[in-house]
């Protein structure tokens, strides 16, 4: 047993459960595990647990037969060494794995029939990068819709250590059974060949030195670091919260609250990504099969990196592993996969005042950050705590995008931007949707959009100049999706309405939203039908322990009426006001392409803020400590913002 509800599957207790339905069900090698992920205990319980209270530890596993593609879900009741649940679901289709990934890629290598087909194009095909996506039902042929069904995307380096995502095998796509890597069929439209693209970023292979004009710049904390990591429980100035890592969502933050005082607030219960939707914006035979759930479909921890020190993170670094199963149900272990440090970020608050002097404290800030190398593209994921008592969330994304031949050089190419010779990078969007379930000094919530307009000119406003703001709540499911209005600066508060602050308001965070960008799609088209929750830019439910997936349990490929979703969630209109409700904010990057993305993306970030709105009774970072100024006189008052050195 582990010492908390909330802590993730163990090595032993994936190992465990995968034994276990070896015994009771024959799992075998006929049969591959798509996930193996704690089944989190009701929150009601685990709010109202205490040390050494027992409760029940489970693991929830979903698995198929590669040779019926049946699904299956299995619960294992850990501590009873018990197979408590075996549920048949019909009709679905789990997320992808990366063992089918790399499989697929050594299968179609080996294939003489693919052989064949690159040789007759003139590519080596041990040259070439067979990228494998999952299908979205909406294009899926109709004829392989019972199969696990992949299409792959064929990429050829110029050399064995040359860029793999510098030349497309354009107008080639291969349909695979990826249960028995059978391929189905060569789907081919056109050969555009190669062309001579510069597309090269490793600086040997560029032929180019790296620049030597910058001096070394090392953090130290001689002192140690200044948080506290006990198991999965993190403690950092005012900040307390619980750290979880999974297969599908990576990084999880558990049960936030800030001492004020000399009490623990709640601020939130459960925070994570929820999923993330990229749309390729060109429906040319190249990119319509290419909409990628990279979370649902796929799984974002499966796909987390190990960091390292001095690349990844800089500075005085703890580091966490995380431990995920493969598709036998065995444990690996990703090291390092969790980096978490401190941050100098510049100045928190200052003030000049000319009689008694400067009074200035420099903003450290703590960050929880992991990478995920998804195909082409990086997503580095930073989350960060600050002494005012803000929550940041940033993504930055980078790695390589995608790009293709065109038949002849079109400047003005209407979906993309050429980057390069007879070469566009086609136009997409970046969807991510974050899940939270924020507890605003308990779960008794109700959560109201603001906005901001200009009084009428009057007798008691003759200049115009009166600004007013106005919170309308959301009361119930139907009005459950929301969109940003720039003209308005609308935002949302979420609102304990039964404790006010010392002025006589409700206690409150804010979601200050940014980041975010209209769908962009015709309401008829068959990819926001799948995909409705990027249509707006919040939703509000009431919580229920089983809602964590707002495309649904399973996206990959599977009809819209099955693994529930956003849509079915607030199909009963419950109410909001005064109950347990999350927040599913959706934020991410409006790719129109660049030519300096190309050959490699510098990172473009995006990121939101929940900020404390009369949570508190004043600013509570008043007791942050002075820093000593370094080597200069340019402050007063035993602080100093300069950067002396």
């Amino acid at each position: 047993m582990t010492a908390h509800p909330l802590d993730s599957l163990t090595a032993a207790e994936i190992a465990e459960t995968s034994a276990i339905l070896a015994r009771e069900k024959g799992i075998d090698a006929a049969w591959r595990y798509a996930s193996i992920i704690l089944k989190e205990p009701p929150k009601a319980q685990v709010k109202a647990w205490r040390a050494g209270d027992p409760i029940a530890r489970r693991s929830l596993s979903v698995l198929w037969k590669k040779e019926s593609n049946e699904v299956y879900e299995a619960i294992v009741d850990l501590g009873a060494g018990e197979l408590e649940d075996w549920t048949h679901v019909p009709g679905v289709t789990p997320n992808f794995t990366i063992d089918e990934y790399h499989e697929c890629d050594v299968a179609l290598r080996r294939n003489p029939e693919v052989r064949a087909v690159l040789e007759r194009r003139g590519v080596d095909p041990d040259l070439v990068l067979f990228d494998l996506w999952t299908y979205g039902r909406e294009v899926m042929p109709a004829e392989w819709r019972d199969r696990r069904l992949g299409w792959v995307d064929l990429w050829a380096r110029a050399t064995p250590d040359g860029n793999p995502y510098a030349h497309p095998v354009s107008g080639l796509k291969i349909i695979v059974d990826v249960n028995s890597m059978e391929v189905l069929q060569f789907d081919e439209a056109h050969d555009r060949g190669f062309p001579a693209v510069d597309a090269e970023y490793v600086p040997e292979l560029r032929g180019i030195e790296p620049r030597t004009d910058l001096k070394p710049l090392d953090i130290v904390q001689p002192e140690g670091v200044s948080f506290d990591l006990d198991g999965s429980l993190l403690r950092w100035q005012n900040w307390e919260f619980r750290l979880g890592f999974n297969y599908r969502e990576g990084p999880v933050i558990y049960q936030v609250r800030f001492k004020d005082g000399d009490e623990y607030r709640d601020i939130a219960y459960r925070m994570s990504l929820a999923e993330m939707i990229v749309p390729y914006r060109d429906s040319s035979f190249d990119h319509y099969r290419r909409t990628a759930f990279d979370i649902g479909e796929w799984g974002l921890g499966y796909m987390c990196t190990s960091l390292e020190l001095g690349c990844d993170c800089l500075g005085e670094i703890t580091y966490l592993d995380g431990v995920l199963p493969d598709s036998k149900g065995e444990p690996y272990t990703i090291k390092n996969v969790i980096c978490l440090h401190e941050e100098d970020d510049a100045v928190l608050w200052k003030h000049v005042d000319p009689d008694s002097g400067t009074e200035v404290r420099r903003m450290r800030r703590f960050v929880v950050s992991v990478h995920a190398t998804v195909a082409n593209y990086e997503y580095l994921v930073y989350i960060r705590f600050y002494p005012d008592g803000n929550i940041e969330c940033e993504i930055r994304a980078t790695g390589i995008m995608v790009t293709t031949p065109m038949e002849q050089a079109d400047p003005a190419f209407p979906t993309g931007t050429v980057i390069d010779e007879r070469t566009y990078a086609p136009h997409h969007q970046h969807f991510l949707v974050a899940r939270l379930d924020l507890d605003i000094d308990g779960d008794d919530n109700t959560v109201v959009e603001t906005e901001s307009f200009a009084a009428p000119v009057d007798d008691t406003n003759p200049l115009g100049l009166d600004l007013h703001t106005r919170a309308t709540v959301i009361a119930s499911e139907k009005d459950a999706g929301r969109t940003y209005k720039w003209e308005t600066q609308r935002g949302w508060k979420v609102q304990n309405p039964n404790r006010l602050n010392a002025w006589g308001s409700p206690t409150a965070y804010k979601l200050a939203p940014t980041g975010h960008f209209p769908a962009m799609f015709d309401e008829s088209s068959p990819i926001l039908r799948r995909n409705p929750v990027i249509g707006n830019t919040l939703w509000v439910t009431r919580h229920h322990d089983d809602e964590m997936w707002p495309a649904g349990d399973y996206p990959t490929q599977s009809a819209d009426d099955l693994g529930g979703g956003m849509t079915s969630w607030i199909s009963d209109d419950e109410s909001l006001v005064g109950t347990d409700v999350v927040l599913w904010y959706v934020f991410g990057i409006h790719h129109i392409t660049r030519v300096e993305d190309w050959p490699i993306m510098p990172v473009d970030k995006v990121a939101f803020e929940l900020k404390p709105f009369g949570f508190f009774d004043r600013n509570p970072s008043l007791d942050a400590p002075r820093s000593p100024a370094k080597g200069g006189s340019c402050c007063t008052g035993g602080a100093c913002d300069c950067d002396h050195g």
